[in-house]
């Protein structure tokens, strides 16, 4: 797309106004590093314009704590304090999600991914935010700790102007056919070859 022109104007009958404000739904897959790093600075673009952004993160441990994490949450609470961008809120399947208060420590994964994907369910039917971050979401589905159908029809249906990216390698082909934007990263070289280990502000 030079100079950001479309190659083509489907007949859809939308203004070129209308058709710019569609919700879009993202991918970004693949066996490459970056996945994640691309969706946060998409919410970084989106707090910027004022959109509420919702973050969900599907694998990480809960003491695995990124560096996104806390900077969007900074920007949350400057947003609270200045009224500039947007709120954060951030969630983490490995803490159990901050809705769910139960008693026990054994963590059931399915069990978590599958009442992290019923709060998006209603998050969307709420429009809580207007970018959602899906990260590690691809995992649930390809384990089948949440249904591939009903993921898609939900997108799908989603009200309102609700922007959606979703992270992870192996995702699933309905999902990829669904989504309006698809990238895949692909590992040319990697640190790890060299036998070099993540670090601070680059992995996390």
């Amino acid at each position: 797309m030079p100079q950001g022109k479309p190659t083509t104007v489907p007949n859809d009958g939308l203004t070129t106004r209308q058709r710019r404000r569609r919700p879009i739904l993202a991918v970004h897959t693949g066996p490459g590093k970056g996945k994640s790093t691309a969706a946060f600075g998409l919410a970084l673009r989106g707090w910027n314009a004022g959109w509420p952004i919702g973050v969900f993160q599907f694998v990480k441990s809960a003491k695995w704590r990124v560096g996104e994490e806390d900077a969007l949450t900074a920007l949350g609470e400057y947003h609270a304090q200045s009224g500039k961008g947007a709120p954060v809120t951030w969630h983490k399947m490995g803490e159990g999600w901050s809705w769910i208060q139960r008693p026990g420590t054994e963590q059931d994964h399915a069990r978590d991914a599958a009442e992290g994907w019923e709060q998006i369910k209603r998050d969307f039917s709420n429009e809580s935010y207007g970018l959602y971050v899906l990260d590690e979401f691809t995992y649930p589905m390809k384990w089948g700790w949440v249904d591939v159908d009903d993921v898609v029809e939900t997108l799908g249906n989603r009200p309102g102007s609700q922007h959606v990216v979703i992270t992870g390698r192996d995702a699933h082909p309905s999902l990829l056919e669904a989504a309006d934007l698809v990238t895949e990263m692909t590992k040319v070289k990697h640190p790890m070859d060299a036998g070099q280990k993540g670090q601070k502000g680059i992995e996390w």
